[in-house]
């Protein structure tokens, strides 16, 4: 049976500490009769949250080939662990020999050779735009409008009380039937 285990530990860890942890892990493991078939260093990475007012962790995967008894004995060593912030054991059904997908993702990146692109050499106009001649633009003819703005506003709000004060609004908890009967005998009352 296959395990994945990802654990993260304390970004105050060096990186040789976190080894460390991880070989002493290891041998547990080796102790319990079963075997690391896979272990990935995952770099120190931002955590989703944060974990113990900690924003990043260190990730590390580990891939073990055994029976229960020997994830058993890996969950407890990382249980008892203080600098272990988090981890997370899953049953595999069946194992892939490809890299895990966050260092495929990372290889890819640092296979790829940074191109650098040759600059073309373009003449710059060193005149500001402030020297350019500037295009008349002939003026439509629009209606000339016979009152400021200010006044059209004013206009138009005062139309709108109006307009309001002479039609009753529909109260919005009585039903559209109950507000077109009030409308209808206020109609007939006027």
């Amino acid at each position: 049976m296959y395990y994945e285990t990802i654990f993260i530990v304390n970004p105050d860890v060096s990186q040789e500490n976190t080894e460390a942890l991880t070989d002493a892990l290891v041998k547990r493991v080796e102790k319990a009769s079963g075997r690391i078939v896979k272990r990935e260093y995952w770099g120190s990475r931002p955590l989703a949250y944060q974990i113990a007012k900690r924003k990043r962790g260190h990730y590390t995967l580990l891939v073990t080939d055994g029976e229960a008894a020997a994830m058993q004995t890996l969950e407890e060593g990382l249980r008892l662990e203080e600098r272990v912030l988090r981890f997370l054991t899953t049953r595999l059904r069946e194992l892939s020999d490809e890299p895990s997908p966050l260092l495929r993702r990372r290889s890819k990146t640092e296979d790829k050779p940074v191109e650098d692109k040759p600059v073309e050499d373009k003449p710059v106009e060193d005149k500001p735009v402030e020297d350019k001649p500037v295009e008349d633009k002939p003026v439509e003819d629009k209606p000339a409008e016979s009152k400021p703005v200010e006044e059209k506003a004013v206009e138009e709000k005062t139309e709108s009380t109006a307009a309001s004060a002479a039609e009753p609004e529909p109260a919005e908890d009585k039903p559209a039937e109950q507000n077109a009967a009030a409308e209808a005998s206020g109609d007939a009352a006027a």
